[in-house]
């Protein structure tokens, strides 16, 4: 849905479980950052956009470009992502959170991944 623009964000209850958990388990805590995260992320609906400044091509200055990748400031960009991760977390074997549909947990064996 081209109106659908937002993203997900974790309830602060849920980060309050997951480190108060984690502090009683004992567990180390990493964190990551996805560089250029919204470049990741693809989108469903048709955009387009104009030749930026700079770029345009002389023998076609009403040339559009189609946007196949979410952009950073696309709207759609956040959700795009959201969809990417959750996808792909998905497909090797997290599960969702019950609570909060933002935390990704896949347990093996005696271990517990929470992303």
């Amino acid at each position: 849905d081209y109106e659908e623009v937002f993203a997900p964000l974790a309830r602060i209850e849920a980060i309050r479980l997951f480190l108060a958990y984690t502090s009683f388990m004992g567990f180390p805590v990493y964190q990551m950052d996805v560089q250029s995260a919204f470049l990741y992320g693809t989108i469903e609906e048709e955009v387009y956009v104009c030749q930026p400044p700079g770029f345009e091509d002389p023998q076609h200055p009403d040339k559009v470009y189609k946007v196949v990748k979410a952009l950073y400031g696309l709207h759609q960009a956040p959700r795009a992502w959201y969809e990417t991760l959750a996808t792909y977390l998905l497909e090797n074997r997290f599960q969702r959170g019950t609570i909060d549909q933002t935390l990704f947990i896949k347990k093996q064996q005696k271990d517990i991944l929470l992303v």
